[in-house]
């Protein structure tokens, strides 16, 4: 009897014990649900500083950069927040370079000809005079093999370098005298970046480098007799005609410049793959958006030029023409040849141009001749 009673005590117990676990009973079930239940550990946002070259919200240049950073926070959830600084408020326009390159900030936007001074090479990657057009730019960075030799010169100063932005086709100044020959260049003071600013001091000019933001004002005191910027659409907007009334045109200093954003290598590195890739494709975005802005407001922004505001709209005398054509060759060979990575780069995007020019005889140029009735 007595064995018999404590079989129904076992028998019981178990019952008991089953019954715990079918209705979730049990301690281990509990914890285990407790902690299913748990909300994961909240995720701090990363924060990135993106300085710039460019006065706060400009048209275009300014606005693409808190464009590109929106784009960035926005396709990351959130995860990676980037706030931007226009020139000064951070660091000064030209010292964006190395306040990435050390990792004050971990972001820039710019122009990569404002740093020849310690990287030759780089103004290859903005434009170069008589050079590339924005398609053919594009096309030379992204299919030509231009993207990697960026990457590789950039690379000593801990930066990766992305094209974030393209003009288009420039106008070649505002002068406050008319240029009717090349001898009216000799003497001249003129606010131009780049291997243009080289290629118009050998025609005769004296340059003057400054950053957008003083261009007005040294034009309006006579610091300078001309200046290049960007074309009508920026150029309306910094109300440049105030200073100067002739407006020249072709932009035969930059057929198609390119923005960049640079990013500080160690900080790039850091982020997951998947935050790479979205910095990346944001970049790419950015680079097509802001050519569309150019393109679709440019004309506009020229009609109240010189409907409004009276600008005499010129074009460069051929003999002008030919004559920067032949100092531009030979500035670029001997900008190339004094420094091996120059000559790396510009090797590159010469052979390239010659190609894709063939090319365009037959597609771009006969296509829009053929469009003109010519």
């Amino acid at each position: 009897m007595q064995k018999l009673a404590n079989l129904s005590k076992l028998a019981l117990a178990g019952l008991f014990s089953l019954s715990l676990v079918a209705c979730g009973g049990s301690n281990e079930s509990k914890t285990n649900e407790t902690a299913q239940a748990a909300p994961a550990a909240k995720v701090e946002p990363i924060e990135w500083k993106m300085v710039t070259t460019w006065p706060k919200n400009f048209p275009a240049l300014g606005t693409g950069a808190e464009k590109l950073a929106t784009s960035i926070t926005e396709m990351s959830g959130g995860r990676l927040k980037v706030k931007v600084y226009a020139a000064g408020e951070l660091v000064p326009a030209l010292e964006a370079f190395d306040a990435v390159s050390r990792g004050t900030a971990q972001m820039g936007h710019a122009a990569a000809y404002y740093w020849k001074g310690k990287v030759p090479a780089a103004q290859f990657f903005t434009t170069t005079p008589f050079g590339l057009t924005a398609q053919e730019m594009n096309s030379w960075l992204y299919s030509g093999g231009g993207m990697e030799l960026w990457e590789e010169i950039y690379a000593p100063f801990n930066i990766v370098p992305m094209a974030a932005g393209n003009t288009g086709v420039q106008m070649g100044g505002w002068f406050n005298k008319e240029i009717n020959s090349v001898a009216d260049l000799d003497g001249l003071k003129m606010r131009m970046p780049g291997l243009g600013g080289e290629v118009i001091a050998k025609a005769g000019a004296t340059v003057v480098n400054m950053p957008g933001s003083e261009i007005f004002t040294a034009l309006q005191t006579g610091a300078i007799d001309a200046t290049e910027w960007v074309g009508p659409y920026n150029d309306l907007a910094f109300g440049i005609y105030k200073a100067a009334k002739y407006y020249y045109f072709p932009g035969w200093q930059e057929p198609g410049s390119a923005v960049e954003t640079f990013i500080n290598k160690d900080a790039f590195a850091a982020l997951p793959k998947d935050l790479q890739q979205i910095v990346r494709a944001a970049a790419r975005q950015a680079n097509a958006d802001m050519l569309d802005e150019f393109t679709a407001l440019n004309n506009s922004a020229l009609e109240t030029l010189v409907n409004e505001h009276h600008v005499q709209l010129k074009r460069f005398p051929n003999d002008v023409l030919a004559e920067l054509r032949t100092a531009s060759d030979e500035v670029m060979a001997e900008v190339a040849a004094n420094d091996p990575a120059s000559q790396k780069v510009y090797d590159s995007m010469k052979a390239f141009k010659e190609k894709v020019m063939k090319w365009h005889e037959i597609s771009e140029r006969a296509f829009i001749n053929a469009r003109a009735g010519e």
